[in-house]
């Protein structure tokens, strides 16, 4: 019987393990931020972004802000009709589906000046292989809204409590 609960508490904290692996990402660090002087293209590239990964733009609310747009807007700069504007300074956008999302900042100037980072968030695997590059046609399916307020615990909140209501099933 002990065996048995040993068995099924490894079970649930395995369990618990793999859904708590979402990534939390601040833009541009760690030698930038949301900014003139980051190369964004970069340091998108030099990431894996999954879905229930997030990232979080951190600037001045006076000096920019965030608009998620679509591809054209993204490649023409344009700011005429964002999908979702953020402006808090601490911007916490959850990815939750994989395909192409487009962030440019709205303050003049400033996208043609290098402010804008494309995320490709690819599907999760378990191989450490580069993921394969999204389609054009998931590109130009409209994103997910983004989230404005940081909900990074909450996963790991629920499976901790699954895992003590289970070990006290057990019990």
């Amino acid at each position: 019987m002990a065996a048995m609960r040993t068995i099924l508490l490894a079970m649930a904290a395995m369990a618990i393990l793999s859904t708590a692996s979402a990534a939390n990402y601040n833009v541009g660090e760690p030698g930038g931020a949301w900014d003139l002087r980051t190369n964004y293209g970069t340091w998108a590239s030099s990431r894996n972004f999954h879905p229930s990964d997030q990232i979080v733009f951190k600037y001045s609310p006076q000096a920019h802000d965030v608009l998620e747009v679509s591809k054209a807007d993204y490649d023409s700069c344009s700011t005429a009709s964002p999908i979702a504007t953020l402006n808090s300074g601490n911007d916490v956008v959850s990815l939750t589906a994989t395909g192409t999302r487009y962030f440019l900042c709205g303050f003049p100037g400033h996208c043609a000046g290098g402010m804008k980072v494309k995320i490709d968030v690819v599907p999760s695997s378990s191989s450490s292989s580069p993921a394969p590059a999204s389609s054009p046609s998931a590109s130009n399916a409209p994103p997910p809204a983004p989230v404005s307020a940081a909900t990074s615990m909450e996963a790991t909140g629920f499976s901790l409590a699954v895992l003590l209501a289970v070990a006290g099933l057990m019990a």
